[in-house]
């Protein structure tokens, strides 16, 4: 039985409510509640309820306090005695962010129209989906998040209409389960419109119809990819969710076959002629597509000349074509785990554009004259004609330099020290050395992974590397110089780092035993650096390379002649491959120009395509990333079931991230999982608690884990701490 209630005390109490009776803070919550929820009419019944006021006294002064507000015109009345507010709310357009099922974020266009992003509750989207563009109402008053708040008005355009998903089908409906993370709602699809696809099969599904009372939209299916977990299923399925395109247009394809691979005499002397100079390709051992060439020969006054070669693609495509059109759509090329998808058909990426060996081929060029020092005494920008003498990949080309025999090793030896050379001018200058961890597979012939490794950078590397950058430099510096910067020009400009956001990295770093001066700003890359050499070879490397390019700017396409932080250029642009990217096709036509005389174009259209070029090469990084983490969570599927070491990579409310120290594949201990105590976390710390062990789970701890689940459709690895004091494992499973 529960204890009686003091009667006494109790009416005491009731009279007397300590300020919950005042009428100015009552009338300050009605407020406060009624502009938060502009565009809405409540009566008082309703106003007592969703405010929670509970005693008597307080219920009863609700209604006169207000008809007080309504006569001080703070708030206004209808003919049936519901009442709203009378503020002027702000009216923003921005991008939606899904972050959860929960809530979204509206970026603003306009980051200086409202205090940070906008939450938006999820009955208040009006159904808007992750990347739709919306007009968004602001909530006058911030709510009990201490954020922004709105709701959405308007949906102005979509972002995309089609998804990737597994289907599921019941004896009278199917829905579609959406592999992207950030599409929350499951798509309705009737079974007449489902192409014949199967239970659990991957499909792309179009969005058809959302009816304003519908909690999920409606679709059907307009391509099915075959059955969930295949690894050919999987990898069309990461290109339809990035919206990779499948092939080519027939108009595009046509242009490409049809363009001749002979090259004309007048179009030989036109250009300079390096057909006789010493040239060869270094690429990957399985590379098709050769865009850069390097050329070398030793001149008479002791210095050397050193030729870049980059394919010329826009002698074959030209404004206003169908090939152009595919170029500039696609912007990028892209590299997935066992496949590239070209920018350009195949005819030009691998054939006219690619500087095969032993073949005649167009290149436009930067060439270098360095003295023994590698320092630049003379250059010159503009069109040539090479004739490879030699392909090389990149194991070949390092080979020769270890063993000093084979083809060329002398001429490599001699490019691979003054590219050292030129490294050293680059970091004494500021540049900053991230070395970040590129995971390879091996595959058998049905795509499964057999092995994982961890590509090494050698040397050879490192010099075609510089000599590219070298290249990059130089154009982008003589454009600028040209007229002070004043022609539109394509640039590649990286940011100064936000010195908080480097402070907050410079924390994690200590967590891990490392510390980082971030207080001098001059002296930041100099910081970075040292960091960078510290941790080579450790278990933290690829953890804290990852946190520390988080912490930067981002990299982008501009036509403001900005410069690169993280490579200390004062310009810098992208020249030396053009039949991958397209912002180099960019780069040359507008080089072109110049080179002939031509004036500055209007910057505004050429602005729109660096725009667009920056968004498809993060789609295109997102691609490569996703089908990496499939290709780790299938090799975790299939690895032996033993405990590995691991560091915590990252530490949320929900759960433990933890990088496995051998394989670099990342997964989660979810908090509700860890039954040993109950968990507080600790964001300031970034650190999980135990309420009653006082244990704590930081990030950079050493721990040893075992993989309990692996989910091929979310791409997720969860594991368990292994505790040998742990009397029972949860049971292994995979997906």
């Amino acid at each position: 039985m529960g204890r009686k209630p003091d009667r006494k005390h109790s009416k005491k109490n009731h009279s007397s409510p300590k300020g919950n009776n005042d009428s100015a803070s009552l009338a300050r919550k009605l407020l406060q509640f009624l502009d938060a929820n502009f565009g809405q009419e409540f009566n008082a019944k309703q106003l007592i309820k969703r405010l929670e006021i509970r005693d008597s006294l307080n219920k009863d002064g609700v209604e006169p306090v207000l008809f007080k507000l309504v006569a001080e015109g703070k708030i206004s009345r209808s003919p049936r005695n519901y009442f709203s507010s009378t503020q002027d709310p702000d009216y923003i357009t921005g991008t939606v962010d899904f972050v959860n099922p929960r809530f979204a974020f509206i970026i603003p266009d306009q980051p200086d129209a409202v205090e940070g992003d906008i939450l938006v509750k999820d009955a208040d989207l009006k159904q808007a989906l992750d990347g739709d563009k919306v007009r968004v109402m602001v909530f006058p008053v911030k709510g009990k998040t201490g954020r922004t708040e709105g709701r959405v008005l308007e949906i102005m355009e979509r972002n995309r209409d089609e998804f990737v998903g597994r289907v599921e089908i019941s004896p009278r409906f199917a829905f579609v389960v959406p592999d992207f993370k950030k599409m929350h709602k499951d798509i309705f699809v009737h079974r007449g419109e489902l192409m014949g696809a199967e239970h659990n099969e991957k499909v792309i599904v179009k969005l058809t119809e959302w009816r304003e009372d519908d909690k999920n939209p409606t679709g059907k299916v307009i391509r099915v990819l075959g059955k969930a977990g295949l690894h050919e299923v999987e990898i069309h399925s990461i290109m339809a969710e990035f919206g990779l395109p499948f092939e080519y247009e027939k108009e595009a394809d046509a242009e490409a076959n049809a363009i001749s691979d002979q090259i004309s005499s007048k179009e030989i002397k036109a250009r300079k002629d390096f057909r006789e100079v010493l040239t060869f390709t270094i690429d990957p051992a399985d590379a098709k597509d050769f865009d850069d060439a390097i050329s070398y020969r030793k001149l008479e006054n002791g210095n050397h000349e050193i030729g870049v070669h980059i394919a010329d693609v826009t002698h074959y495509v030209k404004p206003k074509t169908a090939l152009e059109k595919e170029a500039y759509n696609r912007a990028t090329s892209v590299y997935l785990v066992d496949r590239t998808i070209p920018m350009l058909p195949e005819r030009l990426s691998n054939g006219l554009c690619s500087l095969r060996p032993k073949e005649d081929k167009l290149t436009f060029a930067c060439v270098f004259e360095v003295d023994p020092q590698a320092k630049v005494v003379n250059h010159w920008i503009g069109r040539t004609i090479i004739h490879s003498d030699r392909r090389f990949a990149y194991e070949e080309a390092q080979e020769c330099i270890d063993s000093q025999s084979g083809d060329h090793f002398q001429e490599l030896t001699l490019l691979n020290n003054l590219a050292k050379k030129v490294r050293k001018q680059r970091f004494d200058q500021g540049a900053v050395n991230f070395e970040t961890v590129e995971v390879k597979f091996k595959l058998d012939e049905k795509g499964t992974p057999l092995g994982l490794f961890v590509k090494e950078r050698k040397d050879i590397h490192k010099l075609i590397e510089e000599f590219m950058l070298l290249a990059n430099k130089y154009v982008a510096e003589f454009i600028f110089r040209k007229n002070q910067g004043m022609d539109t020009f394509v640039y590649r400009t990286h940011d100064s780092p936000d010195l908080d956001r480097l402070e907050t990295f410079s924390g994690f770093a200590k967590r891990f035993g490392h510390a980082m001066d971030t207080t001098q700003p001059q002296k930041i890359s100099a910081a970075l650096n040292k960091l960078m050499d510290e941790i080579q070879g450790k278990p933290e490397q690829n953890v804290l390379e990852q946190l520390a390019i988080r912490s930067m700017a981002k990299a982008k396409y501009t036509t403001e002649p900005k410069g690169h932080f993280g490579l200390a250029f004062a310009h810098y642009t992208h020249f030396t491959s053009p039949i991958r990217r397209y912002p180099d096709m960019m780069v040359h036509r507008l080089l072109e120009h110049y080179l002939e005389g031509g004036k500055s174009p209007e910057a505004n259209s050429w602005e729109q395509k660096c725009l667009h070029s920056s968004e498809r090469e993060k789609r295109a990084a997102d691609a490569e990333r996703a089908s990496i983490k499939y290709k780790q969570v299938e090799y975790m599927s299939l690895a032996e079931v033993r405990d590995y070491d691991g560091i915590v990579s990252g530490v949320t409310e929900w759960g433990v991230f933890v990088e496995i120290t051998e394989t670099k594949c990342e997964g989660m201990i979810r908090v509700q999982d860890m039954d040993d105590d109950y968990y507080d976390f600790d964001e300031r710390n970034m650190r999980l608690i135990g309420s009653k062990t006082k244990k704590m789970i930081t990030l950079g701890d050493k721990v040893l884990v075992r993989v309990v689940n692996t989910d091929i459709d979310r791409r997720t690895i969860d594991l368990e701490f292994a505790d040998n004091d742990r009397k029972k494992s949860r049971p292994r499973a995979f997906n």
